[in-house]
């Protein structure tokens, strides 16, 4: 399409989930609801358009052993974009990806800097590494690199009880959150375990992430404070196999994974019903597979979550709550076609008809 081109998307137009409209335009990369008058270069697509997918958990420029070239980080990024994914939270990169942004064909970017986590608790080459006493310097750095978030380390195997950890003293985590908020900045926290949620939580957190270890005495204190989480169930399934690896050396850490694991769905629905906010993320990056945003929302409605719900996870409630716009009058036009309704049946997510980033067919 020339910047001149109009594009009309007609058939059902999902605003919202009960906001249907028959048509939108797209005109010098904008959505609005009016016909542009004397427009004569017009492309249409037809089907059912969705706002931009969100995953709220993902690492582009990030693999399995750290941060990568800036051609990798354009192959994940180019994946996440074909699956529908337009808008990402990077949850802890250690990649400087801020030339993305200068990118109108990839997807758009909201950073949380760099993981930080104390020493040798944590998946090497990822992390800021260092003692308490730093913890509300490196914060305050990465609230200033990011993009309205920090994310921490909450717990992770500590290897003198062989089992899961917190990682922070309550008083340094308070003092830290505080900073973080003083600047601007929201908090989130990787989290399997139990024992790291209630001071976190009470310390001011905003997030948290996987969030396996809620429990019926911690689920109403996230619904009280409202206290987000990004549960990841497909990272979530590789536990097992985590378990599996770990099992001669860690048999404690081994069980606790197992446990978290089998109580995964009862956990997130248990989370939904008490009032807890819940969104998608995959997890992508690290060791998992970039493009998996459709399996995350059917696994959130395996978990219990109503499919419409599981939707909004990743498409008009997570954009309001990363204060990114939908399908509004004036918004950039970032949204996905499909050939049926997502309500009726979120597996339809896995096959994009057309993909559209900044009011350009890009997929």
């Amino acid at each position: 399409m020339s910047d001149r081109a109009v594009l009309h998307v007609k058939g059902r137009v999902l605003v919202g989930p009960d906001d249907v409209r028959d048509e939108l335009w797209v005109v010098g990369g904008r959505i609005s609801y009016e016909r542009p008058a004397g427009a004569r270069d017009i492309r249409t697509v037809e089907g059912w358009a969705l706002p931009g997918l969100v995953d709220a958990h993902c690492h582009v420029g990030l693999d399995a052993h750290g941060p990568v070239s800036d051609d990798v980080s354009e192959k994940q990024a180019l994946t996440d974009r074909e699956a529908g994914t337009l808008l990402i939270r990077d949850a802890g990169s250690p990649s400087d990806t801020r030339w993305i942004d200068d990118r109108a064909d990839l997807p758009k970017i909201i950073r949380a800097g760099r993981h930080i986590a104390r020493p040798r608790r944590y998946i090497r080459n990822f992390a800021h590494e260092i003692e308490p006493d730093d913890l509300v310097a490196y914060v305050a750095q990465e609230a200033r690199r990011g993009d309205g978030w920090v994310k921490l380390v909450g717990d992770w195997i500590d290897r003198g009880t062989g089992d899961l950890g917190a990682c922070w003293p309550r008083a340094t985590v308070e003092a830290a959150i505080a900073e973080a908020h003083r600047l601007g900045a929201r908090v989130t926290a990787h989290c399997f375990a139990e024992d790291s949620l209630q001071d976190l939580v009470e310390a001011g957190i905003d997030c948290v992430e996987h969030a396996t270890g809620l429990t019926e005495d911690t689920i109403p204190l996230f619904a009280a404070r409202g206290v987000a989480i990004v549960p990841t169930l497909v990272n979530i399934a590789t536990f097992p196999r985590l378990a599996a690896g770990g099992e001669s050396k860690f048999p404690r850490w081994s069980a606790h994974m197992r446990r978290l694991h089998e109580r995964r769905y009862d956990t997130v629905r248990a989370a939904y019903d008490a009032g807890i906010p819940v969104y998608v993320g995959t997890d992508a990056g690290g060791s998992l597979a970039h493009g998996l945003v459709a399996g995350e929302v059917a696994e959130l409605v395996t978990a219990g979550i109503p499919p419409v719900e599981a939707l909004s996870a990743t498409t008009w409630g997570a954009r309001r709550w990363l204060g990114r716009p939908g399908l509004d009058e004036g918004a950039p036009a970032d949204l996905v076609v499909y050939e049926g309704d997502p309500r009726a049946d979120v597996r339809v997510l896995a096959a994009p008809r057309r993909v559209v980033l900044n009011g350009r067919i890009v997929g």
